[in-house]
């Protein structure tokens, strides 16, 4: 009887060893399938038959919970996969149908910087530039270029704006000018676009309104900072 025993549990070692190489049987039918002959040949060994909370019915109860884990993991990282709504099925560009989303309030925040050097950022904070006032001139064309982008880009909307304000700040640690731009709108797209391109467009206006000064000027992080509105909802760069 004990060398039965011990038979039979060098059985259910071998049984329930996967193959080498291989973290798990190939099937849970092969699961079953061993684990129903093994559950028969522990009645013939110990003479009665398997409790209904042993091997069987707790490794189909782990078995089962692991495959329904992975499926749903499989099927969260597809919807959670991010897709280019530019993008044809055939790989051309296409312009998105925003015609069945709602109208909601829509925000968003863009920035950049313009490098200037100091002997440039003395002439601009002196306002002794020969073009005239370049902060001013650089505001009115950042809320301009804002109003143009669906013109600029060429997939964007043709929004209509509720408001456009751009500020632009001397830095004399940086020698630099800090620009930030906000559109605002109640549509079904976001403005993001208009954003970026109210300080994109300032910003080259600061450089055109210099580059008689310098040639080193250098426009740089244009960022988004912050939009609300959308079904994606509020997403803030510093959170």
């Amino acid at each position: 009887m004990h060398a039965q025993k011990v038979m039979f549990l060098r059985r259910v070692a071998s049984k329930l060893t996967p193959l080498k190489g291989s973290r798990f049987f190939s099937s849970s039918n092969d699961l079953f399938k061993s684990i129903q002959e093994l559950n028969q040949e522990m009645e013939s060994v110990f003479g009665e038959p398997p409790a209904s909370s042993s091997l069987g019915g707790s490794l189909d109860t782990q078995t089962m919970s692991h495959e329904s884990h992975v499926v749903t993991n499989d099927v969260t990282r597809k919807e959670s996969f991010p897709v280019l709504t530019h993008i044809g099925s055939k790989g051309e560009a296409q312009m998105v149908d925003v015609s069945s989303k709602e109208i909601t309030k829509r925000i968003a925040i863009a920035s950049c910087k313009v490098l200037l050097g100091q002997k440039v950022f003395d002439l601009v904070s002196a306002n002794q530039m020969e073009k005239g006032d370049v902060l001013a001139v650089a505001k009115i064309a950042g809320i301009c270029g804002a109003k143009q982008t669906s013109n600029l880009i060429p997939l964007c909307h043709n929004i209509n704006l509720s408001n456009v304000h751009v500020d632009l700040t001397l830095n004399p640690r940086e020698f630099s000018v800090e620009i930030v731009g906000k559109a605002v709108c109640s549509g079904k797209t976001g403005v993001e676009m208009e954003a970026l391109t109210a300080v994109t467009i300032a910003g080259l206006t600061v450089y055109d309104m210099c580059k008689a000064a310098s040639k080193d000027i250098l426009v740089t992080d244009v960022r988004l900072e912050h939009k609300t509105g959308g079904k994606s909802g509020d997403w803030y760069r510093n959170k």
